[in-house]
């Protein structure tokens, strides 16, 4: 049984003259996992990609694919690769059979052309020359030919952009049964929606450097559950309490001072501890636990809160704090 990272970065940094793209990463894939690669643009996705496929020597740092170097041993592993790029090159007169069959001609291990094609959604295009493709089923057929030679280590650039909903799901699907065969997979994706429901583990880059790294939730844990309501009018915001250790954020929306709070997780508890058969939900630290402080105090100071929301933290609070971390 394979018990090594099936992808292995360590320290990996990339320059383009004095610029350094990637500045020294680290993470590791195993068999059977995907691994989501995410980042603003020019965060350093695209070069560590292509370091990890081969087609650029590391400046710093090592890389290991299946164990060995993607680029000086290029001959040991891109047989067992298969890459899906942001857009693929295909012959626009061929048809989608006929683009599959040619491919199998140089791919070892091939699968049949009617299982590769089915397994993309093609069936009913196989007829289809490339060039009468939409956006989306081309990218349909770029996984086709990913998958064609059964690869044990996979690379999704972008690849369900340009579709519409359900081909990008059942896109999904493909992918989420390729990693329970065991194939390791590493994803970049703009989609955070498509991150949070593939991925094992991921990573967000922001300059090259990696600002997170761990599960969906582990990474979103980080980041705090918000709660907001209505300033009611005859309140000051020095009256508002604190929430968790927390203090209100009072902005203007529609005219209306809106008071805001993050929950940072862990935060020690205010107040006395509750007593009766709730006491253990209330004591933890998060969303639930800021709202049972909320409605209390609102009911002993007898104040109503209108428009009241509580909503917990997503991928997509992360992943904009980094993107405003990079527009400072």
């Amino acid at each position: 049984m394979e018990t090594n990272p099936a992808i292995s970065v360590d320290g990996l940094r990339q320059r383009y003259g004095d610029f350094e793209a990637v500045a020294g990463i680290s993470f590791e894939v195993a068999a059977g996992e995907l691994f989501a690669l995410l980042g603003t643009n020019g965060a350093g996705k695209t070069t560590t990609l292509e370091t990890l496929e081969g087609h650029r020597a590391a400046h710093g740092g090592a890389v290991r694919v299946l164990g060995h170097d993607p680029h000086g041993e290029r001959r040991k592993v891109r047989p067992r690769m298969g890459i899906m790029l942001q857009d693929g090159g295909f012959f626009p007169d061929l048809t989608v059979a006929e683009t599959v069959e040619h491919w199998r001609g140089f791919t070892p291990s091939a699968r049949d052309r009617g299982e590769a094609i089915a397994m993309a959604g093609l069936a009913e295009k196989a007829g289809v020359r490339v060039r009468q493709l939409s956006g989306g089923q081309k990218r349909r057929l770029d996984l086709a030919l990913a998958l064609l030679g059964r690869p044990d280590v996979l690379f999704l650039d972008e690849p369900t952009s340009g579709m519409d909903p359900e081909a990008r799901r059942a896109t999904w699907d493909v992918v989420r049964d390729v990693v329970a065969d065991g194939t390791a997979v590493l994803l970049t994706t703009h989609y955070l929606e498509e991150a949070e429901h593939l991925a094992d583990r991921l990573a967000i880059l922001h300059r090259g450097r990696i600002e997170a790294l761990g599960t969906v939730a582990g990474v979103v844990a980080g980041h705090g559950d918000t709660i907001s309501f209505r300033l009611p009018e005859r309140l000051q915001v020095a009256e508002l309490p604190r929430l968790r250790g927390a203090r209100a954020d009072v902005r203007v929306e529609g005219g209306r001072a809106v008071a805001s709070y993050t929950l940072p997780p862990g935060a020690p508890r205010t107040g006395p501890p509750p007593s009766g058969p709730s006491a253990s939900d209330v004591t933890a630290a998060g969303l639930q636990a800021g709202l049972y402080e909320l409605l209390r105090w609102a009911d002993e100071e007898c104040v109503r809160l209108d428009g009241l929301r509580a909503r917990s933290a997503s991928l997509e609070d992360v992943f904009l704090r980094t993107a405003e971390g990079a527009a400072r």
